[in-house]
């Protein structure tokens, strides 16, 4: 014959294998499915619990018993699977529940976890009228000497030019030692959170302005965990993949060297771009003019006489598009246009230069005319003749000028208001002012920079050739 104590267990198994085929559960716990702890730490279950017995009613004045199991609820003929209650001073697990019970709050944290604690966990409730074993719901703990990898998500397109922010969260199993999370780029502070199921993490968030040198780069998030005295690290890389317009764009000329007409030219774009380029145009620059060739990122053609000139292309995807350099197809026995260019600025220099030499030629014979007409007999007397020594004073002998060597004639330091008031013969006086007047005439048209000396056509040249080149 049974035993009455194992009868009234087989009883009980029974009717909970009763009450669970018709989906009956009395006691109804929220908790997380799994909890990820560091060996050393502490891990904190997140816990409520609700009633649904018609008969039994929850009277919130007398405090409850929690009571957490380990591997199976069922512990009648196990009760070392009993890890903790609430009532008892001593437990095999060190733990506390930190929850208001009397509201319905199970929260629990267990102390200095090790390795066999890895397991799944039920909780039970003991009170006066009401006992009951959630067997729906269990906690799986998972103990590990390393921590888990922190996660790195995304607000929306990496796009170059537009702000971002990377999020990076790792789970906090043990809320009073918290992990600290740092990145490769400048952060903002840490932040506690709860999550959905009332776990915890802690939240680190990074903004920044992407270019197109960050596409496939590295980013860094790293979390450090206290345990004890030392600390336990984990991170997670992840690469950019940064969207941005054309860079980079170039041509090349194969080959690079002038060519014959009916010979082949290939011509070939490349361009840096993400999403790569969908669409390459190139643009032939003739006659000053920028004219559509072709699509495609390679060119070919077979060269006819229009053909020579300089070429470019663009490379086109979704955010933009960019300009390759300009490269030269020479043709050979062609001119160049900078050849006639050349040619045409020296035909104008030359003309300009004898244009010059006859003024100054016509303008010299001119003056030196005039200075034959004006010539006084009485030589040092005459106020002509003080005009034209260079304004010697009174009482001062004027330099004789070298035999058979040109006066030179600085027309720009000529000062009338020098001239003597000796007065001088009717006819005298009407040659001298019509003296005065040619040299006024003179006097403006030299006034200003000193002309170039009519030997150095070359200098000459030279300057008019580099103002009017191409």
């Amino acid at each position: 014959m049974a035993c009455p104590e194992n009868m009234f267990f087989l009883i009980g198994l029974f009717m909970s294998g009763v009450l669970a085929c018709f989906g009956q559960r009395n006691l109804i716990t929220t908790m997380p499915d799994r909890l990820d702890v560091l060996t050393g730490s502490c891990v904190q279950i997140p816990c409520s619990f609700d009633i649904d017995d018609p008969q039994k009613t929850f009277n919130s004045a007398i405090l409850p018993s929690g009571v957490w199991i380990k591997g199976n609820q069922y512990f009648g003929e196990r009760p070392d699977r009993v890890i903790f209650n609430s009532s008892e001073t001593v437990n095999r697990y060190q733990g506390e529940i930190t929850g208001n019970m009397s509201q319905k709050n199970c929260t629990t944290v267990f102390f200095n976890v090790t390795t066999n604690y890895s397991d799944i966990y039920f909780f039970r409730i003991e009170s006066q009228p009401f006992r009951a074993t959630d067997t729906e719901k269990s906690v799986k703990i998972v103990v590990s000497d390393f921590p888990s990898s922190p996660i790195i998500t995304v607000s929306g397109e990496v796009k170059e030019g537009t702000p971002v922010s990377l999020n990076c969260s790792a789970v906090a199993p043990c809320p009073e030692h918290p992990p600290e999370l740092t990145w490769t780029l400048p952060t903002t502070e840490n932040q506690l959170q709860e999550n959905p199921d009332q776990t915890k993490s802690v939240l680190s968030t990074v903004t920044f302005t992407p270019s197109y040198l960050h596409h496939e780069k590295n980013i860094t998030c790293t979390s450090v965990y206290p345990v004890g005295t030392s600390n336990k690290r984990a991170e997670h890389n992840m690469m950019l993949n940064v969207s941005f317009s054309p860079k980079d764009t170039s041509a090349s000329i194969s080959p690079a060297d002038s060519v014959s007409v009916g010979s082949c030219v290939n011509l070939t774009c490349s361009s840096t771009a993400n999403p790569p380029v969908t669409n390459f145009t190139w643009f032939q620059i003739s006659g000053g003019e920028t004219t559509q060739v072709a699509s495609g990122q390679s060119y070919t053609l077979n060269v006819t006489v229009g053909d020579g000139g300089l070429y470019f292309c663009e490379g086109r995807n979704s955010h933009g598009c960019g300009k390759s350099n300009e490269v030269q197809l020479a043709i050979k026995g062609q001119k160049e246009p900078m050849v006639f260019g050349v040619a045409a600025g020296t035909l104008g220099a030359i003309l300009l230069i004898s244009l010059i030499s006859l003024f100054v030629w016509r303008r010299n014979s001119r003056l030196h005319d005039g200075l034959e007409r004006t010539d006084s007999p009485q030589g040092q007397n005459s106020p002509v003749g003080t005009v034209c020594t260079n304004q010697a004073t009174a009482g001062e002998e004027p330099e004789e000028p070298a035999e058979d060597q040109p006066e030179e004639i600085q027309y720009g330091d000529i000062d009338f208001s020098k001239l003597q008031t000796k007065e001088i013969p009717a006819a005298a006086q009407d040659r001298v002012q019509g003296q005065e007047s040619e040299y006024a005439e003179v006097n403006v048209t030299g006034r200003g920079a000193q002309e170039p000396p009519l030997n150095n056509l070359d200098g000459l040249y030279a300057q008019v050739n580099k103002t009017g080149g191409c």
